[in-house]
């Protein structure tokens, strides 16, 4: 089985790398590359993230071709995709970090900033947090609810349909921290620094 980590250039991966390449050990072949033929033949794709969502859906559009790859493998071939905090924000239609920037589209939505009331919660959102698990999302197997995932983000993904929500937190509100749907799974939660917990999360993912 091969799973490509996309390196776009969206910032330091190495965490995310290190964490899957810990979890498949040589069972499963880690491939890091923004190569579309090798991203079209995997089996199961990662889309870190990291920065703003104006700079990470810029760095996809910089590659030639990659958003196209990843519509076709994600949309049309319907593939296992996971992404990672802005990874999983970028699924939306919108977002309005810095300017209004269209997204991938895949999941009907929009991500805007966290309302912090003023200033009770801290921007950014940087720490461990309880997430509520509310569905039996595949990636959430073995999963106890209320454990602790490590956050860093200021702005939040709000998805048009709730249905999609695998997980939520709270933080000034309940936060949309992850999505299923169908084939198409999102944490906004770092799993690659969420301790064992996280790496089971990696797990589910490449077991799927």
């Amino acid at each position: 089985m091969n799973v490509t980590i996309v390196d776009y250039n969206s910032g330091n991966i190495s965490s995310v790398i290190n964490s899957f390449k810990e979890v498949a050990k040589d069972k499963v072949n880690i491939e890091v590359t923004s190569d579309l033929e090798k991203i079209k033949s995997s089996d199961k794709v990662v889309l870190p993230g990291q920065g703003s969502f104006k700079s990470c859906i810029e760095a996809l559009n910089s590659i030639k071709g990659l958003v196209d790859t990843l519509n076709e493998f994600a949309i049309n071939s319907k593939k296992p995709l996971l992404g990672i905090c802005v990874g999983l924000q970028m699924f939306a239609d919108i977002g309005y970090e810095e300017i209004e920037t269209k997204g991938l589209g895949w999941i009907s939505g929009k991500v805007s900033k966290i309302n912090n009331q003023n200033n009770k919660y801290k921007l950014p959102h940087i720490g461990w947090n309880e997430i509520n698990i509310l569905k039996g999302s595949k990636i959430f197997k073995d999963i106890e609810n209320n454990s602790h995932m490590y956050f860093v983000h200021s702005y939040e993904f709000i998805p048009n349909d709730k249905s999609v929500t695998a997980a939520t937190t709270d933080y000034s509100s309940n936060i949309v921290c992850a999505i299923e749907k169908e084939n198409i799974f999102g944490t906004q939660f770092h799993p690659e620094k969420s301790d064992k917990i996280g790496l089971k999360i990696i797990d589910n993912f490449i077991n799927l």
